[in-house]
């Protein structure tokens, strides 16, 4: 689950990086009272989930005497496509360098790997990209309490040792908050000292109860709906619905989708040994997305008993055209009561297919 920035802040600032002064507002009015507290010169940062937000307006500066005004005008915008409900105002720092760094798990490895690199900011994206040296990397071993000093005097090559402290102190918010990326663009040196400018920080979704978050507030409400009946579901772009049993099934089915030139409207596998119940709950998940005028259930009978299946998908109800492929356990007292309800059971995963790519067009 994505933090937002001033989240995100708030825990960097526990373990000891220094962050910017400020204050979180939800009205234009809101700035008023903090000016005295945060300076005469300010930064007016939207709060929305979304990459690249300076570059679309999300991020304005302003003075004491325009701060209200501005803040106006920021909650009046979308930033791609969202709208702005709260504000983070922070002192408008004396920057004297940018730098960037950030903390991931490398998979091929499947350890901690820390990115830095002299230059900072909204274009460390194009420059990692047009000279890959730009960005210095090291592994750490998780079981590492602190990341070595002679890694982090190749980590930071000719920057400033200062900003070791910090750097170690975001591997331990990375460490002991389960995350999956703890970033900092721009870490920024000023006459001040150093300072997290903006700050990302990504927590695994498996370990949220464990963090004490509640709800995981990325997932639309299918997608929790999904969650808690255990399937595993992800939503697409297409108007062709999918349910199997096993990922490897379910995959097999998107792809001859592709394959016969159709779109995919969802991936949801609804697990083995699937009954009535379960079944009933995916199928009304996926007719519940807009534009879905078709469903294809593919499901292989082992554990899973095929009328149950039947029961189901009969049980559900849905508007949408349901289309089965079946083949195992209970198959024929399953193609049976489908039959008698009016339902399409294929005999294949490509004529199931087919008929779907049919209905959708």
């Amino acid at each position: 689950m994505k933090l937002l920035e001033y989240e995100a802040k708030e825990i960097f600032s526990k373990y000891g990086i220094p962050v910017p002064k400020g204050v979180l507002i939800r009205a234009p009015e809101e700035v008023t009272a903090h000016l005295p507290r945060i300076g005469d010169a300010v930064v007016l940062k939207a709060q929305v989930d979304v990459g690249g937000r300076g570059k679309a307006g999300g991020v304005l500066m302003a003075e004491d005497a325009t701060a209200v005004e501005t803040a106006r005008e920021l909650f009046s915008r979308e930033i791609k496509g969202v709208p702005v409900r709260s504000i983070l105002v922070e002192e408008r720092l004396a920057i004297e360098h940018e730098y960037y760094v950030s903390i991931a798990v490398d998979r091929s490895s499947r350890q901690p790997v820390v990115l830095f690199a002299d230059a900072g900011g909204v274009e460390i994206e194009n420059a990692a990209m047009a000279d890959e040296s730009a960005v210095r990397r090291v592994v750490v071993s998780p079981l590492l309490r602190d990341i070595p000093p002679f890694l982090m005097r190749e980590l930071l090559g000719g920057a400033p040792k200062e900003l070791a402290p910090t750097i170690n102190s975001l591997y331990h918010a990375f460490q002991e908050k389960d995350a999956m990326l703890a970033e900092i663009n721009p870490l920024v040196t000023t006459p001040q000292g150093v300072y997290a400018a903006d700050a990302k920080l990504i927590i695994d979704d498996n370990a949220l109860a464990r963090q004490g978050i509640a709800v995981n507030r990325d997932l639309s409400e299918r997608e929790r709906e999904a969650e808690k009946h255990g399937f595993s579901y992800v939503e697409l772009d297409g108007s062709i619905g999918v349910i199997g049993n096993g990922a490897g099934l379910t995959m097999s089915t998107l792809d001859l989708i592709e394959y016969y030139r159709g779109q995919a409207a969802n991936f949801l596998d609804v697990g083995g040994g699937a009954d009535q119940e379960r079944v009933m709950h995916a199928v009304r998940l996926v007719a519940s997305m807009p534009g879905v005028n078709v469903i294809v259930v593919n499901l292989l009978g082992g554990i899973t008993r095929c009328d149950e299946v039947a029961k189901g998908i009969i049980a559900a109800g849905v508007a949408p055209t349901v289309i089965v492929r079946m083949a195992g356990t209970n198959e024929e007292e399953g193609r049976q009561l489908l039959a008698e309800h009016g339902y399409r059971m294929l005999e294949s995963m490509d004529a199931a297919v087919r008929a779907a790519m049919e209905v959708a067009a």
